[in-house]
Formats: structure tokens, sequence, C-alpha cells
């Protein structure tokens, strides 16, 4: 059994972060838990050499994807958080190349990344955990397109499982 969640819930170009997550078929909460232990087995056994590592001149370092994660759940967290309060204002979409040319990562400590990114995460699961079944299906737009809170959560997993089989596949 996968995932139950529709495709009028989120955009079409998030399609590989559900894909991902089709063959389970975890609850949203169990989804955001499994992919952070996932993130941090994965991410933790990393070398010092590797966290600076670009597989191509023009890609990410390890400590720029890590620190993209954390900036796409947090940019995700704020729209769910719109969504489920019934804010109608239309969200704009965000730039990641942008976000990341200027997040500093490169000169950032990596365990304070990866605590960074855990303690956002225990964040998450407490926003997450506070939606009622009826809140998750309250949607909003963002960038033109309708997007749900529960799409959003699903995301945050998908997008975190996506880019670990990036750095498994291309950096490791």
């Amino acid at each position: 059994m996968a995932i139950k969640i529709k495709k009028t819930e989120y955009a079409s170009f998030y399609q590989p972060y559900i894909t991902v997550l089709s063959d389970n078929d975890m609850g949203l909460i169990e989804n955001l838990e499994y992919s952070h232990k996932k993130a941090l087995e994965v991410l933790s056994s990393i070398s010092k050499e590797k966290q600076s590592y670009r597989y191509d001149e023009d890609k990410w370092t390890i400590k720029e994807i890590v620190q993209h994660i954390i900036d796409t759940e947090r940019v995700f967290n704020y729209r769910a958080l719109r969504f489920a309060r019934r804010d109608n204002i239309e969200l704009p979409g965000f730039d990641e190349n942008q976000f990341a040319l200027h997040s500093n990562a490169n000169q950032r400590d990596y365990r304070s990344l990866l605590d960074e990114f855990s303690a956002l995460r225990r964040t998450t699961l407490y926003l997450y955990d506070s939606f009622s079944d009826d809140t998750l299906l309250e949607c909003g737009r963002v960038n033109g397109n309708t997007m749900s809170v529960r799409a959003l959560g699903y995301l945050t997993s998908g997008h975190l499982l996506h880019h670990l089989n990036i750095i498994k596949s291309r950096y490791l």
C-alpha cells in the first residue's frame, strides 16, 4: 500500500519527492521520523573531506545540500502553517540556487548543520502533530499552484530522501 495523497494536492514538478515515498505505507508523522532517521544514518557517516566535495564544478557540496534541505524544510513549514491557519494569500516560490549562493554553508561546521537539521525536524514533527485530519486537507496557493498541508508534510520527507539518494549515488 502506498501513501494516500491526491495529485491535485501538489504541483507536478514535486512528483519525484512523492515517488520516492511510493513504496511505503507509513503515515505522515512516521514518514517524517523515518526520513530523519535515514538522513542521520547517511549524513553522520560522511568524512570531513567529502563534506565539501562537488562531483561537478557547478554542483553543490554536501554541506550546501544539507543547508538546502534545512532551508526547504523551513519554507515548507511556513507554507503549511499559513495554509493550516487559512491564510488565503498566495505565497511566492523561492529560488533554491539563490538561497544556496548566500547560505555560507561551506564556512559552517558540519556537526552544527546536522544539529540544526535535527532541531528543525523536531519542530516540524510538533507542527504536523498539532494539525487535525481536517487541517491537513487545507489548501493554499504557492507560485500559481495549489498545495495541501498534508502534501507539504509528505514533500518534506520526500525531498529529504530524494537528496539522500543523490548523495549516495553521486557523492559517496
